[in-house]
């Protein structure tokens, strides 16, 4: 029985065995669907930028990729001595037969992105490894350095109309100074933007617009995707024209949330009616017809968002009157229907 192959693998390479464990769940861990995850892998490599830190990060990436590769060619290696197959295997393996992943910079930027939102909302802290609030308590004392959104609400627009928590792109500049070097934080921003948009950024284009363009029209379908359809982040969305947009944590709702979510509607409202005099006055002194048409495109745009509000507000006003309680028992599914009573509230799963 000792000479059986099985008992003398499982004697020669337990060693072998327990780092391809130990390598593999270190890559799983690094990613938030993971039950272990702990933060954002780009915060813990002790850098001064974000782009320093996706370097480091990849390099580790990379050095534990080569070591499961090499873990796994030479058990491999030993089993094809062990069965005699050296004329019909070979111990070597290709890049993609390797069970852990390389970094990928974009991938790793939006799931980098993807914690700070959990941070918005209370989720995670930088002040706490691990999942910090999922139900329960809330305990307000786990946040000092970056502190959650009070009402679990953040806005996705396609400008800036407050300074304040509401915009998504003021939490976000906040949030990377607190987690890099403050001098840093163009250089942050830009090197988000070029990941997420290269030809947009080599155009041109500001870095702000294309993280924000990322968060209103893309980033609630990775978060689905990445939660296989059933999110813990849900978007109120007025329809085609995006005149309301909004992001809340599901764990943190309560029948409050209806109508916080019309009150910040209505913060709206006024901000968009002063941006469309803002850009009336601006076509008034334009002379070029590429200018004036560019005011005229971004009036009518506005317009038609301001009359898609006014028929989301009616829905909210609606779905408010009769408040409904949730159970994260029930699951995704259950609830995200349940919360809409048959009205277009919120983004599809």
């Amino acid at each position: 029985m000792n000479n059986f192959p099985i008992f003398w693998y499982k004697e020669f390479n337990e060693a072998i065995t327990d780092k391809l464990i130990l390598i593999s769940k270190t890559d799983w861990d690094a990613f938030e669907t993971s039950w272990d995850f702990q933060k954002s892998p780009l915060l813990t490599q002790d850098a001064v930028s974000l782009h320093q830190a996706y370097n480091s990060w990849s390099n580790e990436a990379l050095t534990r990729f080569n070591q499961l590769k090499s873990n796994e060619e030479e058990l491999n290696r030993i089993f094809i001595n062990l069965y005699g197959l050296q004329d019909e295997l070979t111990p070597e393996e290709d890049d993609k037969e390797v069970s852990v992943r390389k970094a990928d910079q974009l991938r790793d930027i939006k799931a980098f992105l993807s914690y700070f939102i959990g941070c918005v909302f209370g989720r995670y802290s930088l002040d706490q490894d691990g999942l910090v609030y999922a139900g329960g308590d809330w305990d307000d004392s786990k946040y000092t350095t970056f502190k959650p959104n009070k009402e679990n609400i953040i806005l996705l627009t396609d400008r800036q109309y407050f300074d304040d928590d509401r915009d998504i792109i003021v939490r976000l500049k906040e949030f990377l100074t607190k987690t890099f070097d403050p001098k840093t934080l163009t250089e942050n921003m830009d090197f988000i933007a070029q990941t997420l948009e290269p030809k947009k950024f080599e155009r041109g284009t500001s870095a702000e617009d294309i993280i924000r363009t990322y968060f209103l029209n893309d980033f609630y379908k990775d978060h689905a995707k990445i939660y296989q359809k059933r999110p813990i982040y849900w978007e109120f969305n007025s329809g085609r024209n995006k005149g309301f947009k909004a992001l809340m944590y599901l764990h943190r709702y309560n029948t409050e949330q209806l109508p916080m979510v019309r009150h910040y509607l209505h913060e709206l409202q006024p901000a968009m009616n002063d941006l469309i005099e803002v850009d009336q006055n601006l076509l008034s002194q334009e002379t070029t017809a590429s200018a004036k048409s560019k005011y005229r495109k971004a009036i009518a745009t506005l317009n038609k968002q301001m009359n898609e509000i006014m028929k989301y507000d009616q829905i909210l006003d609606h779905l408010s009157q009769s408040p409904i309680d949730l159970d994260l028992d029930d699951g995704v599914l259950v609830n995200h229907d349940k919360l809409q009573q048959g009205e277009k509230l919120l983004s599809k799963l």
